[in-house]
């Protein structure tokens, strides 16, 4: 085997900068130790990307390659978007074109017969809610990694239904 150092310099295609918009982390496998075999288990840092992404920084075939990135304030046209996934009692709000230098820190959901209910983060930029909300008006309430606070008042109807996307005009500065 070649040693670590040769190996990334075959395999990595050097000062190709990409920008990625959404991380999607793999989940990690307990069952493998926190090496070349469970690339996905804490503390590892790690994320998955689409193929064409990831041959933009080295060979299809590399594995796991460090990756030096940063986090960037991101522009988006147009206001923040909320997905509502779930059922009955439990809520998961996926909220994308997020404008910002940062993530989403906290979230909190408000019914209109509620009162602010916190969120859990579940996966990536999802948001959860174990509460039975149905049928009532929802606004949110992030707060943003950068220290921004935004009220996102009534932005999805009553009559939402599970998979539907509400658009706000709102966005976070950047």
């Amino acid at each position: 085997m070649l040693p670590h150092h040769l190996r990334h310099k075959q395999v990595c295609k050097p000062g190709t900068p990409i920008t990625v918009s959404v991380t999607n982390f793999c989940p990690p496998n307990w069952a493998l130790p926190s090496d070349n075999g469970g690339w996905c288990n804490p503390p590892r840092v790690h994320f998955d990307m689409s193929q064409p992404a990831w041959e933009n920084l080295a060979i299809y075939r590399a594995g796991i390659v460090p990756v030096l990135y940063q986090q960037v304030a991101c522009q988006r046209q147009g206001g923040l978007r909320f997905t509502i996934n779930g059922f009955n009692y439990f809520e998961l709000v996926l909220v994308s074109n997020i404008a910002m230098s940062g993530s989403i820190k906290s979230m909190s959901v408000k019914g209109t017969n509620t009162a602010w209910i916190p969120m859990s983060q579940n996966w990536g930029a999802d948001c959860q809610c174990l509460a039975g909300l149905q049928g009532q008006a929802l606004s949110f309430v992030i707060t943003s990694s950068g220290g921004q606070y935004k009220v996102f008042q009534d932005i999805v109807p009553a009559w939402w239904l599970f998979g539907q996307i509400f658009t706000t005009w709102q966005q976070f500065d950047y």
